[in-house]
This record gives C-alpha cells, sequence and structure tokens, in this order.
C-alpha cells in the first residue's frame, strides 16, 4: 500500500526560484547561419527577480507536440545594472533535432512572449581583481562572454585571456562583440582564436584544442601558476581535455570552474536503472514548503518529487544544467550522471534531483539551499 503524502509549511523564501514568467522577445538576432541571439524585456516589477551574476543562465518553457519543452541558455550580457536588467540576451544554437532551437530559429519573432525561469547556476565569476582565463569552444562563448565583460568593466585591476575555439570563422558566435571588448580593452584582454576546420592567415595554426595541444599552449601563452581562475565551457571533449592538461600542469582543482553545453552520447554510460528499496520515501522542502511522498521503481528523486510538486525546479533531466539541484539533508543517493556539479558541491551535499535514486529508505532534500 503506498504511504499517504504529507506535506507541512514554513516561512517561504521571497522568490520562488523555481517560477517561469512570460517574457516579451524584444529582439532576435541573427549571429551565424545557425545561431541567433534573442533579448527579452523585463518589466520593472521582474527586474529584481531576473537579477542576475555573470555566467548564469535561464530556462525556457514552451508546449509543443503535446508536452513541456525546457531549454536552458546562457545570458550573455554584462550585468551591470544592480538594480536588474531593464533586457535579457540569451545566445541559441541549432541542434539538429532540437525542438526550442529550430523553433528559435525559424519561428520566433519580436513581440513573441516565452516563459522566463529566474536566473540560475554557478558558473559565475564575482568582478574582483585578478588573472582570468577563459577555455570555451562553439556556443561556450555564451556564459564566458557574460563574464568578461562583466569583468573588464566592473574591475579596472582585472585581465582576462580568452582561448577560443570554433569550426570556422563563420560559425563563430558573437564575433563582433568579443572584437569590440578587445578594441576596448586592449591590454587587459588577451584573445586566442583558433578554428578546427579553416587556416587562418594569422594566429595559431588550424585544429582541435585537446589535451596535448592545451598542455603545450597555455604556458607559452600566460604564467599558468599566476591565474586566479579557469573558466572552461563547451562541449564535453573540449571541457574535459581542458581539465585534463590543467591537471597536467599543476593546476589547483579550486581554480577551475566548467560548464558543458553537450554531452555526446559516448561520453559516459549510465548504470541501468534499479529498483529502489522498499517503501522509499522522498521528502522535499521546495520554497518553503515541505512534502514527503513515495518513490516508485526506477523514478528519479526529481520524478517522484514532480508528481506531487509540479513546481520543482528543472530543465534537462540530463544531468547538464543543473536547475535541479539540491541539497541532500538525510539518506544516501545514487546520481547516474553529474555533468553539473563542481566536485566542492558533491563534497557539500548537492546532488542532482533529475539523476538521484534512492538507496536508503528514506531519503531528504532541499531545494532552497
Amino acid at each position: 500500500m503506498a504511504r499517504p503524502a504529507t506535506e507541512t509549511a514554513r516561512s517561504a523564501p521571497a522568490a520562488r526560484h523555481g517560477a517561469f514568467h512570460s517574457l516579451r522577445v524584444a529582439a532576435v538576432d541573427r549571429l551565424t547561419d545557425d545561431s541567433v541571439a534573442v533579448t527579452f524585456a523585463v518589466p520593472p516589477e521582474l527586474r529584481e527577480t531576473y537579477r542576475y551574476m555573470p555566467g548564469q543562465h535561464l530556462a525556457l518553457r514552451r508546449a509543443g507536440g503535446g508536452a513541456e519543452i525546457r531549454r536552458t541558455y546562457s545570458i550573455c550580457g554584462p550585468a551591470l545594472a544592480p538594480e536588474g536588467p531593464e533586457t535579457l540576451r540569451v545566445g541559441v544554437r541549432l541542434v539538429e533535432g532540437g525542438e526550442f532551437s529550430t523553433f528559435a530559429l525559424k519561428k520566433l519573432t519580436v513581440g513573441d512572449t516565452v516563459e522566463v525561469m529566474a536566473p540560475a547556476g554557478r558558473f559565475v565569476l564575482e568582478p574582483g581583481p585578478g588573472h582570468f582565463v577563459g577555455v570555451v569552444g562553439g556556443s561556450g562563448i555564451t556564459p564566458v562572454l557574460s563574464i568578461v565583460s562583466t569583468l573588464l568593466a566592473r574591475e579596472p585591476e582585472a585581465r582576462f585571456c580568452l582561448i577560443r575555439s570554433d569550426r570556422t570563422a563563420a560559425s563563430t558566435m558573437f564575433l563582433e562583440e568579443v572584437a569590440d571588448l578587445k578594441d576596448r580593452y586592449p591590454d587587459r584582454l588577451q584573445l586566442v582564436h583558433v578554428l578546427s576546420r579553416e587556416e587562418q592567415q594569422t594566429g595559431l595554426p588550424s585544429g582541435r584544442l585537446d589535451e596535448d595541444r592545451l598542455t603545450g599552449l597555455l604556458p607559452a601563452l600566460l604564467p599558468v601558476e599566476a591565474v586566479d581562475g579557469w573558466f572552461l565551457c563547451g562541449p564535453y571533449g573540449l571541457v574535459q581535455g581542458a581539465e585534463r592538461a590543467l591537471r597536467a600542469l599543476g593546476v589547483p582543482r579550486g581554480r577551475v570552474h566548467q560548464e558543458i553545453f553537450h554531452v555526446d552520447d559516448g561520453a559516459s554510460t549510465a548504470p541501468a536503472r534499479v529498483a529502489a528499496p522498499a517503501h522509499a520515501t522522498v521528502t522535499a522542502t521546495l520554497d518553503g514548503r515541505s512534502g514527503s511522498w513515495p518513490v516508485q521503481d526506477g523514478e528519479s528523486l526529481l520524478e517522484a518529487v514532480l508528481r506531487n510538486r509540479a513546481d520543482a525546479p528543472y530543465a534537462c533531466k540530463g544531468g547538464v544544467c543543473g536547475t535541479c539541484r539540491a541539497f541532500l539533508v538525510s539518506g544516501e543517493v545514487r546520481m547516474d550522471r553529474n555533468f553539473a556539479l563542481e566536485a566542492d558541491e558533491v563534497g557539500a551535499g548537492y546532488v542532482l534531483a533529475c539523476q538521484s535514486h534512492p538507496v536508503t529508505e528514506q531519503v531528504e532534500l532541499d531545494f532552497d539551499r
């Protein structure tokens, strides 16, 4: 017999981190043949809600094909308005077979409305003095563009080295925006651009930025040991190769931050779904309210919570975006995949609810921490 669900309330936080609001599209700018930048207008009453740190992302939601579609896209604009932004700009690259990206590139127009969740994500840099480096591939430039533009505008004692990899010049997102930053901050922004499928008249030879190449390239470009923070963003292969290169060069793990935009099917093998312990129960706290519900066989903890709380935060359900991050208050879980949480977050007790399955009969999560 299923256990009855129970729910209690406590003092709710001021903002609901999983809530969506309808925002009007103010601009759709073509960046390349397969990418656009979408700008949303933020009304005055929601500017505090959408105040963001450079590097954070937005979850977008729409109905399609009889089901709800959610996708996350990084904010690319600088975070310069302490009272909250008047607009939010995200970069969208077309993914083969991608329902939302196809809609954004082919159908989305000025005046349309899209449901947008409040900013989330921990791939961020609070502006301060120091020397920082970004290693990005393809659309991985999007959050790093926000980080770089914010840092250089707000902190005169900061320097940034941007190492970016793209297939061709024509496929490079935000090419003009990065060039403008280089012109504005010539002494504080170092730019290195590598094309994997096209030769350049100047700069580095073409080819992929893999582990071996980065291990040799980075010490030739900058004093590796003096860098205060490394920001790696892009496809799984590039990010993992860069991380291994930094490890080989002796960079402390705490200085390396990463966000993966695309994970190949062969990047990891998820373990087979297993039956939950008999009568497993998840207790979850979300927006100040706590409830306890049974976990069905093979269900993730997020799925169990969503059956009872449709407002539970999530986007990709693939262990990549980190939107469903929660603190494990008690019990034990097994995560199938984790491409979003850093080692210190896991060590501190955080899990991805979409990838977590109960190991103990009682598990308690807190989405508000």
